[in-house]
């Protein structure tokens, strides 16, 4: 079993505040810098499991850094680098309190809510009769924000975004356009890779002169669900599971070993053969994503070989 990186504690020069995630930690640095660390830790129903996954920081970050300069034409976003496989360096932004979530087909949490007999979403309306992992005539937009209490994502419509004061309506109407706008070039890259992108969230913030940009993550197998497009028809015709690209697989067998992050629910046991395979397949994912092979980074020591690229990018500034 390769090495992983699950806790992160360094000390960079310049060094102001650390913020540590469900799987990344951000590191705030003098001058309106961060460094943000792709850990290999995996979450799933917002709890973390208790065991790394070899190389999935390294895949979630490579990913987003090759989405993210394939949609810096649509809208600006906050990297500056990526010195090291699992590190990205950019802007310090101040994040909007929602995630953007889009849905171009009717599955995962949308089909679950549907199945419950819910026919709307995030205050929009889902088209009666549809089965699961059917295509919605049009994406949809359901919106995401943080619990004030815990770090579930709650559903929240546009209308009550507004009203709170999450996020003024000139903003909202700007992350709306550039969600949609992402949406449709992340089809665009999947189509070329035989997939299709079946929903996705974005993440957006503003910098200091109040320009808008995307952050986080984009298009990587945590945030993104894709399907194969060869023979999405005829599963769907035939009422078969479609054959996907996420990390759904994940969430469906802690569903299938009784945990679905609910109180009093404990996390199951991870063998080394079940972690091998979910790295295994998440190498998976970013060949198919990116249509490129997977170059497995030093991971004989991680800790200080980030801190080594970390420190040699910030001196060479």
């Amino acid at each position: 079993m390769s090495n992983t990186i699950t806790t992160t504690n360094f000390s960079f020069p310049g060094q102001q505040s650390v913020y540590k995630g469900k799987v990344r930690d951000v590191y705030f640095l003098e001058n309106d810098l961060l460094v943000m660390i792709a850990s290999d830790r995996l979450s799933a129903f917002d709890v973390v499991m208790p065991k790394g996954i070899p190389y999935k920081g390294q895949i979630l970050n490579q990913i987003a850094t090759k989405m993210m300069e394939k949609t810096s034409d649509i809208v600006p976003n906050w990297l500056e680098a990526t010195p090291d496989p699992n590190v990205a360096i950019g802007k310090k932004c101040e994040p909007f309190k929602v995630e953007m979530v889009i849905r171009g087909y009717m599955s995962g949490h949308a089909a679950r809510e549907y199945k419950a007999g819910k026919k709307e979403l995030c205050g929009v309306a889902m088209p009666e009769d549809l089965k699961e992992n059917d295509k919605f005539p049009e994406p949809i937009i359901t919106p995401a924000t943080k619990a004030e209490h815990g770090d579930h994502d709650e559903d929240i419509s546009r209308e009550n975004i507004i009203k709170r004061g999450i996020v003024s309506e000139e903003d909202y109407t700007k992350l709306e356009d550039y969600t949609r706008k992402l949406f449709q070039r992340g089809t665009e890259i999947a189509a070329k890779q035989d997939l299709i992108l079946v929903d996705t969230k974005y993440e957006f913030g503003k910098t200091a002169d109040g320009e808008i940009v995307l952050i986080d993550e984009i298009h990587t197998p945590d945030s993104s669900r894709y399907f194969y497009k060869k023979g999405y028809e005829e599963r769907q015709e035939k009422g078969e599971s479609q054959k996907q690209l996420s990390k759904e697989f994940v969430r469906q067998w802690l569903i299938s070993n009784g945990f679905q992050g609910l109180e009093g629910q404990s996390v199951p046991e991870m063998s080394d053969e079940y972690i091998k395979s979910v790295s295994e397949r998440y190498i998976e994912l970013y060949e198919n994503i990116t249509g490129e092979k997977f170059e497995k980074a030093d991971v004989s020591n991680i800790e200080t070989r980030i801190r080594h690229n970390v420190e040699s990018y910030l001196k060479s500034r």
